[in-house]
């Protein structure tokens, strides 16, 4: 029996894509070990699976001033040396990386000991971590087309992201029980993350009245974005987070709201989802959501508004002419080229397994 070390952290979106790949790898037959931060977000994803896992340190390398700079290098030498323990321990045939500073020294571990290595890149330019592993890669998954260009020709490889199949098993019906709506009205699904968005919550909420006239509206807040004063408001559930009840909210939505991350959008192309993304602005991040967006509008399966051009009155122009032109949104989500990504990242670590 093939084994694989599966590898990184820090957010969901550095632990999803592994988790879709593991009824795939199952199948065919692979021995499946994790290597992961002690406590990461991973850690009990992974764990929740039956998923054997190892924890080593992990620290991040920043490009800004931080007092955490100055021990975090001794976290990740320390993370390289467990890791090599690891990859030395475990023997696999392949890594396949996902990201996250908690892959960079398994990624170099394995390389050292000759073992092949495949990322995945999910954003449309590599992240730090990412550009680290990519010298010691065979090969490079990556989201868009635009990320090509970034990547060794050698290496690169488009295929999209991997999706988790239990997204596809939800029911309408039971997500309109869920909310206690009926199907008399569209459904809009508003989510900003596991930590919410503030400005898209103001910006649904001080537009509520207005929205409900033509839509029910299922709110994913996020923790400690709930507004109580709203409970009973005909129309309009909020949660703060949904896990398992997910899959049925997205079966009921005919239009979703979203900030733009990588593994999220892609999930909304793969659902076929009219979407409106309000990207995370460049203040607050590093531009990734952005670049993000800005592709997914090009290729037709997106409508973008800018948070800095958030009102009143994009908002609801927004979520109308995305409505109206519903059916030709879906069809241009149904002929993209990039809902293949389990086959072909499962065809490459069979390829490459030693």
């Amino acid at each position: 029996m093939k084994r694989i070390v599966l590898t990184g952290g820090g957010t969901a979106g550095h632990v999803t894509p592994n988790m879709a790949l593991v009824p795939s790898l199952k199948e065919t037959g692979y021995d499946i070990q994790y290597i992961g931060s002690y406590n990461g977000i991973e850690k009990r994803l992974i764990e929740e699976m039956g998923i054997p896992y190892h924890g080593i340190s992990s620290g991040k390398l920043r490009r800004y001033f931080d007092p955490k700079n100055f021990s975090d290098p001794f976290k990740v030498m320390k993370g390289y040396l467990e890791a090599s323990h690891m990859i030395r321990k475990l023997k696999p045939d392949i890594v396949f990386s996902k990201g996250g500073f908690v892959s960079v020294p398994v990624v170099l571990a394995a390389k050292r000991r000759r073992v092949p290595v495949i990322i995945h890149e999910s954003d449309l330019t590599p992240g730090l971590a990412n550009k680290i592993c990519i010298p010691a890669a065979t090969k490079v998954c990556c989201n868009f087309p635009e990320t090509l260009k970034h990547l060794p020709e050698n290496k690169a490889v488009l295929t999209g992201s991997p999706i988790r199949q239990e997204l596809f098993s939800g029911k309408k019906e039971e997500g309109l029980r869920l909310c206690g709506f009926d199907d008399s009205k569209p459904v809009l699904l508003v989510m900003g993350g596991s930590l919410g968005a503030v400005a898209i919550n103001n910006a649904i909420r001080e537009n509520l009245d207005e929205l409900l006239k033509q839509f029910q509206i299922i709110h994913l807040c996020g923790r400690g974005h709930y507004d109580t004063s709203l409970d009973g408001k005909n129309g309009y559930k909020q949660f703060e987070y949904a896990k398992k009840e997910l899959t049925h909210l997205f079966a009921a939505t005919d239009l979703i709201i979203s900030r733009a991350g990588a593994n999220a959008i892609c999930e909304l192309l793969a659902l076929k989802k009219p979407n409106i993304l309000i990207p995370l602005p460049a203040s607050q991040s590093r531009g990734d959501q952005l670049l993000n967006a800005a592709s997914f509008e090009k290729s037709g399966y997106s409508y973008v508004l800018q948070e800095e051009e958030l009102t009143s009155n994009t908002l609801l122009k927004a979520v109308q002419y995305v409505y109206d032109e519903r059916e030709e949104y879906i069809q241009t989500l149904k002929e993209s080229k990039l809902n293949r990504a389990i086959p072909i990242i499962m065809d490459l670590i069979t390829k490459y397994s030693k």
